[in-house]
């Protein structure tokens, strides 16, 4: 029981990290592009699967697409994506360089990593609130005893706060990233 318990958790803080390393900080990430999407052969494929992402500066992402052929649905993608990134290309590779971020985006962005870490804490609390709901089913059908069900619920809610208090410091940590000038 905890143990699928701690796995769906866990996957909710995987999945707020995931979210966390589209958001944009100071400092030039291949992650940032991950939710990009190329129009490839007829399919929306994504863009790590149609070149190679890298970071030759702190402040510049590097595109090397696999065929040289595919540079203009690149950067059309990189266009449409809400990135507000500005694709450049030389025939060979396209280049992005980040602009530093204004103290006005810096707040914003912040605000959108809080929603995030919100939205992890909801998703972790729901599946508290389920694993509740199953230890009270079982004290009604299976006859588990009420000092049982509250001793379970306890470690539940110990397991739930640990992970809780994971949310805080990744969210912690991306903020002093975003803040850092």
């Amino acid at each position: 029981m905890f143990d699928a318990l701690k796995g769906r958790m866990e996957k909710s803080i995987a999945a707020l990290k995931s979210e966390l390393a589209t958001i944009r900080t100071g400092r030039a990430n291949a992650a940032l592009l991950d939710q990009v999407r190329v129009s490839y052969y007829g399919s929306e494929v994504p863009l790590s699967q149609v070149g190679n992402i890298s970071v030759p500066e702190p402040r510049m992402l590097v595109i090397a697409p696999w065929e040289k052929s595919i540079i203009g649905d690149i950067e059309k993608a990189i266009l449409k994506s809400d990135l507000g990134l500005t694709p450049t290309n030389d025939g060979e590779v396209i280049r992005i360089v980040l602009p530093e971020l204004t103290e006005d985006r810096r707040k914003e962005l912040v605000k959108q990593v809080r929603a995030s870490s919100e939205k992890a804490k909801v998703s972790i609390r729901n599946i508290r609130r389920d694993a509740n709901d199953d230890v009270k089913k079982q004290i009604k059908d299976e006859g588990l005893s009420e000092d049982e069900g509250k001793r379970l619920q306890e470690k539940i809610q110990k397991i739930t706060d640990g992970f809780i208090a994971e949310v805080d410091q990744t969210i912690e940590h991306k903020e002093t990233d975003i803040l850092t000038v």
